[in-house]
């Protein structure tokens, strides 16, 4: 094994982004994506562990704590990150690895899988929605429309300054107020620091702007999208579903249906952690990829 290390590299999309690099170079390889608002540090009990018998690779992604961010909403849609992925494994030389993703490295994770099957060995999904069933909830799911406004308020225009105007209290809410466990009081000063870097929260925000998900308000009624009603291509790379059940912001109405979406489907719940499961119930996350990648 080899200790975790911080690289940064150069990417032919476009981009530089910071990696937390580890383990044996001949092993299986994991790449890791983190989601909002977060960075590589989502996966720090996760990587120190598998690092023991795995490539581990967890790139902080473009837009978030020090790796690059390019102005404009139009940088952030989904195919950019995405491609940033397969920039980095090719930087590396990794042709196939598993992959692993939380949020919107999951939301990443899914379109990795579905538009590059044959590059994924094995896809582990941590409270992260799929795409057709996330959508078809904001139509057909009270609850979670209700649940998704924060996207509606982030994609309102002046939001950064906002949030940028008093991170505590961003922090606060993120991890406190919304009813999610609390970060440790140790993480508070690296969360502030990776939010207070130039353009940080614009960048952040932005991935929520350039995605194409319909949230509808509360009590409108706008044309459902066609696609949800016509058959969804169904994945076959072996899937593993980790989902903290009280999480508020993504409900476990969004394990509902997947397993017509995916072939080779296995779902753990984690009944007592909400969104942020990787670092609040790590035993638990830790031991169900061990028992996938197994």
């Amino acid at each position: 094994m080899t200790s975790l290390n911080r690289q940064r590299f150069a990417l032919a999309t476009g981009v530089e982004l910071d990696v937390t690099i580890g383990g044996p170079e001949n092993a299986p390889a994991i790449f890791f994506l983190h989601g909002f608002p977060e960075s590589a540090r989502t996966w720090r009990f996760q990587l120190d562990d598998l690092s023991r018998d795995h490539r581990v690779i967890a790139p902080d992604q473009r837009g978030f704590a020090r790796s690059s961010k390019p102005e404009g909403v139009a940088n952030y849609t989904p195919d950019k990150p995405v491609a940033d992925l397969f920039a980095l494994a090719d930087a590396l030389g990794i042709e196939r690895f598993n992959l692993v993703g939380h949020d919107w490295g999951g939301a990443i994770a899914w379109g990795a899988a579905l538009g590059r099957p044959d590059r994924i060995e094995k896809l582990a999904i941590v409270n992260a929605p799929h795409p057709y069933i996330f959508q078809k909830t904001m139509f057909d799911d009270p609850g979670q429309r209700a649940a998704s406004q924060y996207i509606r308020a982030f994609r309102t225009p002046g939001m950064e300054n906002y949030i940028a105007g008093d991170l505590a209290n961003f922090y606060d809410k993120t991890f406190g107020h919304s009813g999610m466990v609390e970060a440790p009081e140790g993480e508070r000063a690296l969360y502030l620091d990776e939010w207070s870097q130039p353009g940080a929260i614009p960048a952040m925000l932005n991935w929520y702007r350039a995605a194409q998900v319909i949230v509808p308000a509360i009590d409108e009624t706008p044309e459902r999208p066609a696609f949800l009603d016509q058959p969804f291509p169904v994945l076959k790379v072996p899937t593993l579903v980790v989902w903290g059940m009280k999480d508020q912001a993504l409900t476990p109405s969004q394990l509902d249906g997947l397993d017509a979406l995916v072939a080779d489907l296995r779902i753990v719940r984690v009944e007592d952690a909400g969104h942020f499961v990787t670092w609040e119930k790590p035993e638990a996350v830790t031991a169900a990829l061990r028992d996938f990648l197994a």
